[in-house]
């Protein structure tokens, strides 16, 4: 910015500003939450896939294991991961989006958390209703600090 370039508005010079520690966390909690649990449906889907079971997890209980698994054949299981998947990769834009303070991240992230719950029952996942309140408290939190899309730095000259 020269000397004779300056912000239009102070709604302008915030939309430089840096992100507030709860988008921040709001959005670390989504990226990795969506890494947590979307990631290892590719190597359960490739299990399932050879061996016609699910995987388990340390000996403690098979993984993505509840109804579903009971209800589907392997296939259609298999695909059921593919999906959660995609909505888990789409979650985490919505993260880093919300990292570097977007609204359009906060949005997209509790917008499809009814989406995530047909997956957390469907695969009797017990933490991520854990983890969904939190990042709905910490989206909360950072709401009035989100900038939407129309919120560019303008300069005029003179």
């Amino acid at each position: 910015m020269t000397s004779t370039q300056q912000p239009t508005s102070s709604a302008s010079a915030d939309a430089t500003a840096r992100p507030s520690s709860a988008a921040r966390w709001a959005g670390g909690v989504t990226v990795v939450y969506s890494a947590a649990y979307g990631l290892p449906s590719i190597p359960v889907a490739v299990f399932v896939l050879r061996e016609h079971r699910l995987p388990w997890l340390w000996d403690l209980f098979p993984m993505f294991g509840g109804p579903w698994w009971d209800a589907m054949t392997d296939e259609e299981f298999v695909a059921t991961l593919g999906a959660f998947l995609a909505v888990d990769a789409v979650v985490a834009a919505g993260g880093v989006l919300l990292w570097f303070g977007r609204r359009a991240g906060a949005v997209l992230a509790l917008a499809l958390l009814p989406i995530e719950v047909a997956f957390w029952l469907g695969y009797a996942l017990p933490f991520p209703p854990l983890i969904a309140l939190i990042r709905i408290v910490l989206v909360a939190a950072a709401w009035r600090s989100l900038r939407s899309s129309g919120d560019t730095p303008r300069f005029r000259r003179g």
